[in-house]
């Protein structure tokens, strides 16, 4: 298995975010990097820096548009050049209209001010945008695409360690931590070479960026395992009846959990999904991993184990597909590292039996 992390992640370093009506200290630190990075080298992982793949840019404008793409770009020039703007980039309004039923990317607005833009762009006070938000996004995404790659020419299995995550961002707005939305990014890439594509979540939360991209398309199928969102983030999105629109109808799959489910329950899910997945005659794969679902985790309802995801790793192995791994949460920094060795090892373990 081939690893991929850029070090221009680390330029990201966000401050705040709104937790129950309280600003807080961010969970999304560069640290979070810095212990998956020590876990990896010390179980003998080969780390290489991803070089800026050809096309990334078409990639990338398949998946998000033009204007929300220009705003990530700009925002942090044009916001320090307003009077009295705050240390980050955070909405203070938000327009009434959303993306339609087929979640299409809105027009862009047709207020001109930075404020306006954050508030269209930007969809909660989770992502907020300083100095090196472009650039870490941008390095995500390249780590992300440089896996891909190293899948489409012939390896079984790549790890992208991105950070910022990805998979709350949708075509046209930033919301969870999330900017550009890595795993999106590699599965488009990899429909270059794989007729069908399954993306298979297995963070804490649902992906709804990933969804909504993906919701009326046959070609890349998304299914999701996560806590229940009636009571927890995303809230709007990740429910068992959402199956897809147009040609995508029947391929989006979300399996939500009760909280306090654990190993057992995940599991079990695991399996439903992989079903689902071989029903799609997927010919590749893209495993959004987040390892706040553990019991340890400060934002998780769940209660996986360390084993529990070693377990998961070596479930998901057992397709023998393609695989590219995009790392999405995951926020205690004192296991962090085991979670993903142990998912890793699980993983790597299967493949060769």
């Amino acid at each position: 298995m081939r690893i991929f992390y850029s070090p221009k992640q680390l330029a990201h370093r966000p401050v705040q975010f709104m937790m129950a009506g309280r600003l807080v200290e961010h969970l999304e630190v560069p640290d979070r990097c810095e212990r998956l990075l020590a876990a990896l080298r010390a179980a003998s992982y080969i780390v290489e820096t991803p070089r800026e793949a050809g096309g990334a840019d078409e990639v990338i404008g398949r998946i998000h548009s033009p204007g929300y793409l220009e705003f990530l770009r700009t925002a942090w020039d044009r916001w320090t050049a307003l009077k009295n703007a705050g240390p980050e980039m955070l909405p203070n309004v938000h327009p009434y209209r959303e993306a339609g039923e087929d979640f299409s990317p809105r027009p862009p607005p047709r207020a001109v001010s930075p404020i306006a833009h954050a508030g269209h762009y930007l969809g909660d006070l989770a992502s907020a945008i300083a100095a090196g938000t472009w650039e870490s996004a941008l390095a995500a995404a390249h780590t992300a695409l440089a896996a891909a790659q190293a899948v489409m020419l012939g390896e079984h299995a790549a790890y992208a360690l991105c950070r910022p995550l990805g998979h709350h961002a949708a075509a046209d707005r930033a919301a969870g931590f999330c900017y550009l939305n890595n795993a999106a990014i590699a599965a488009q890439s990899m429909r270059q070479h794989f007729a069908r594509v399954a993306i298979l979540d297995v963070d804490a939360h649902h992906g709804d960026g990933t969804q909504w991209i993906f919701y009326d398309r046959a070609d890349v199928q998304f299914v999701s395992i996560h806590a229940d969102p009636t009571n927890y983030y995303p809230y709007f999105s990740g429910y068992a009846d959402e199956y897809g629109a147009g040609a995508g109808e029947g391929f989006n799959l979300n399996l939500p959990l009760t909280p306090g489910s654990g190993d057992a329950e995940f599991l079990d899910s695991l399996d439903d999904a992989l079903e689902a997945i071989r029903v799609h005659r997927s010919e590749a794969l893209v495993v959004s991993v987040g390892f706040d679902a553990h019991e340890r985790d400060p934002l998780s309802v769940l209660k996986l184990t360390t084993d529990g995801y070693r377990r998961v790793g070596d479930t998901i192995a057992a397709l023998k597909l393609p695989t590219v791994i995009v790392q999405e949460g995951g926020y205690n920094l004192d296991t962090l590292g085991k979670n993903l060795i142990a998912f890793l090892g699980g993983f790597n373990l299967a493949t060769r039996l």
